[in-house]
């Protein structure tokens, strides 16, 4: 009877919290399917995404730079008053004069200005790839977490629902008692409270789950938790496993996290800079040429006709331009230090986002190592209170024991029940997290 109670108390909470009528996605929800689906539809990702989009086209740019460039050019102007004719001589007219030219200039040398910028945008295309990854990375540990509690709050819903089965069957075997006069009223009130007190458990258990739902859902970018549901984890076939000390976590974890890696390029990155900023000491040489003609018009007289003066007119030109850094107001000596500072700034950031890995990895580490001594001893606990309760249903049901003795019996039963649940859970998500920054997945 109490199995079956139990059976139906559970199927019809999952049922009310995981109803499938408004699921837009049917089907339970594994955790790779959940983390798949927030790089491709989280905001976040979307955002980093476009960043190393940008900084494609900020680097196509910086290499087109080394193309000549090349413009066309017509103007038509009139003038009104005095004019020169074919004779060299002002008179009194208007004219008009049609030009038409085209032109382009080719950078020689820029003082390695333009290979340090293809340099600097390939390196920020790298940096914002593992910006992007980063972002990939944080997703995936988000909802990591998310999905592990989800899982512990299911546990514990069941737990509740367990206890709201054992209070529900002593409340009918006391009331049976109480109309064959074997107990009293009062002691039936007291079960009845316990029953209630239950469900109230219950109650907060499953208002917990639905916000742990709601969270997860959040960051998957779902329109709503209405139907969304996981896939249980089956931890009958759980087992403890040596642990990899932080060190070794680390060595491996940073060569492989994009955390680092984005660091490690934009101090790259400053050092170019260094090496662009001293290109302002550098001579540059451009070349520029182009070809044009005119047409000139002195209104009211007869001028050669138009095709015949672009002929003549036509002028093709050819020029050099060497530019000498003498003295630019300090300027470029102030933006090589400039660009130093920011290499030691850069510096500090890499060194401060190792130490941030380390402390994150021993975090996670000494975390597990706790849960896992908190499981071995919740797990004793778990099973001498088990072991304590069923010996006291069946003292308490043969009326050898007081409703006091078995509720505290009960409640042990349940709590051990709980604090082993919620080791277990944490314990499997430190080693989750730890096997993530080991291998990077």
């Amino acid at each position: 009877m109490k199995k079956i109670l139990l059976s139906f108390i559970v199927s019809f909470l999952f049922f009310a919290v995981f109803g499938q009528e408004n699921n837009p996605h049917r089907g339970p929800w594994t955790m790779e399917e959940c983390i798949n689906y927030a790089i491709e539809h989280n905001n976040g990702i979307k955002q980093s995404q476009y960043s190393v989009e940008q900084s494609a086209i900020e680097l196509n740019t910086a290499k087109n730079s080394v193309w000549p460039s090349l413009q066309a050019n017509g103007s038509q102007s009139l003038n009104f008053g005095r004019g020169l004719t074919e004779d060299n001589i002002y008179t009194k007219n208007n004219t008009a004069n049609t030009s038409f030219s085209i032109g382009g200039s080719l950078d020689l040398f820029t003082g390695l200005r333009v290979k340090n910028n293809i340099t600097m945008g390939k390196l920020n295309l790298q940096a914002a790839t593992a910006d992007y990854e980063k972002a990939k990375d944080d997703i995936r540990v988000a909802i990591m977490q998310a999905y592990t509690q989800i899982l512990f709050s299911m546990e514990i819903s069941k737990v509740a629902a367990e206890q709201i089965s054992i209070d529900s069957i002593q409340v009918e075997r006391l009331t049976a008692l109480e109309k064959a006069g074997k107990v009293v009223p009062s002691e039936v009130a007291t079960q009845k409270s316990a029953l209630a007190q239950s469900q109230l458990t219950y109650t907060q258990a499953i208002n917990q789950l639905r916000l742990d739902i709601l969270e997860l859902t959040q960051m998957l970018e779902l329109s709503t938790p209405e139907g969304f549901t996981v896939v249980p984890m089956d931890i009958s076939s759980f087992t403890l496993r040596q642990l990899p000390n932080p060190e070794q976590i680390y060595a491996q974890a940073v060569e492989v996290r994009p955390a680092i890696k984005a660091e490690e390029i934009r101090y790259e990155y400053a050092k170019t800079n260094i090496a662009l900023a001293k290109s302002g000491y550098i001579p540059t040489l451009s070349m520029n040429g182009g070809i044009g003609s005119n047409y000139y018009a002195l209104l009211g007289y007869q001028n050669k006709k138009f095709g015949q003066q672009l002929k003549d007119n036509f002028s093709p030109y050819l020029g050099f331009n060497l530019n000498i850094p003498i003295f630019d107001k300090l300027v470029t000596r102030n933006n090589v230090r400039s660009a130093k500072l920011q290499l030691s700034s850069q510096q500090l950031q890499l060194d401060n986002a190792k130490k941030k890995l380390y402390k994150e990895i021993q975090q996670a580490y000494y975390g597990a190592v706790a849960a896992r001594d908190k499981y071995n001893s919740s797990k004793a606990a778990a099973e001498s209170a088990q072991e304590a309760f069923t010996l006291e249903s069946a003292r308490y049901e043969n009326g050898k024991s007081t409703f006091t003795e078995f509720n505290e019996s009960k409640n042990n039963y349940l709590k051990a029940t709980s604090d082993l649940l919620q080791a277990q859970y944490d314990y499997i998500y430190k080693v989750q997290l730890l096997e993530f920054y080991r291998n990077g997945e």
